[in-house]
């Protein structure tokens, strides 16, 4: 009668003896780490990303985060701009790959709604994040910057893609990379470094970008600053950006006057007022 209840205990300890061992442990995964842009964080307090335009550099943002302090800003630079590596941005389309980078950057780090402000081509890229990634941003600042950007100079993307296309390949040439530096020193900064195949990528993609449709997705509150240089333009400039943003609902737009493109340097304590307030 114990012949049974011995087997079964043999085959007991068998079955232990036989489970396999546990399985090792997966490897931690890697810390995210952006390849399109760098990051310097200063100061202490609610998050506040910053990203600058075409060819820019982070430090266009210095004079404001010095003088608004109690927030810890995340000074974004992006990849072959400013003599920095082209990186991730070496090839193919750099604006909305930098907007979903800048998504990920928001998640991977753990930021809680977190404000964004961007200057030109970083409008751009803000109004992405905000109209694509939603659940992840607190508020959005876009300065001098259009949904499409190619109304800044008074077209369309429909209209500008023709053109557009046939320079997006210019900087594969010799004489084609002297005219792109040509315009980045008539356009840009001319001690800005930047490359200019990452220029005119991104160039061309801001030429035929239209983010009007993509504007009632954004549910973060959304304030648009816009230059206004000529006195004798400026109800033009008015029109122009009521009916850019019409389809956001609520947006608060705030004309600064004797201003050129770059508001930061030409009316910096008007600008830093209205970041003030929107930082509020």
């Amino acid at each position: 009668m114990k012949w049974p209840i011995l087997l079964a205990a043999a085959l007991g300890l068998a079955c232990v003896g036989a489970a396999p061992a546990p399985a090792p442990a997966a490897p931690a995964a890697k810390p995210f780490a952006p390849t399109r842009f760098s990051v310097e964080v200063r100061g202490s307090g609610p998050d506040v990303i910053l990203i600058p335009g075409l060819t820019g550099t982070r430090e266009v943002w210095t004079g404001t985060v010095a003088a608004l302090p109690g927030y810890r800003y995340h000074l974004v630079q992006v990849a072959g701009f400013a003599h920095t590596p082209a990186r991730g941005n070496a090839r193919g389309r750099v604006v909305a790959p930098l907007a979903d980078e800048v998504a990920r950057y928001i998640a991977a780090r753990g930021l809680r709604r977190p404000a964004l402000v961007g200057h030109s081509m970083g409008g751009t890229v803000a109004m992405m994040v905000a109209a694509r990634h939603p659940e992840r941003v607190g508020r959005v600042m876009v300065v001098d910057m259009l949904p499409q950007p190619a109304g800044i100079v008074g077209g369309s993307a429909r209209g500008m893609r023709g053109l557009a296309d046939s320079l997006r390949d210019l900087s594969a040439t010799p004489g084609g990379r002297r005219l792109v530096e040509s315009a980045i020193r008539l356009f840009g900064n001319p001690e800005s470094g930047a490359d200019p195949d990452v220029v005119a990528r991104a160039t061309h993609e801001l030429a035929v970008i239209d983010l009007t449709p993509e504007l009632p997705r954004i549910a973060a509150p959304l304030t648009v600053v816009y230059a206004s240089l000529d006195p004798s333009r400026r109800e033009l400039d008015d029109r122009r950006y009521r009916a850019a943003y019409a389809g956001r609902r609520g947006a608060r737009l705030v004309r600064i006057d004797d201003s050129g493109h770059m508001i930061m340097h030409d009316q910096p304590v008007r600008f830093r007022a209205v970041l003030k307030d929107f930082l509020r």
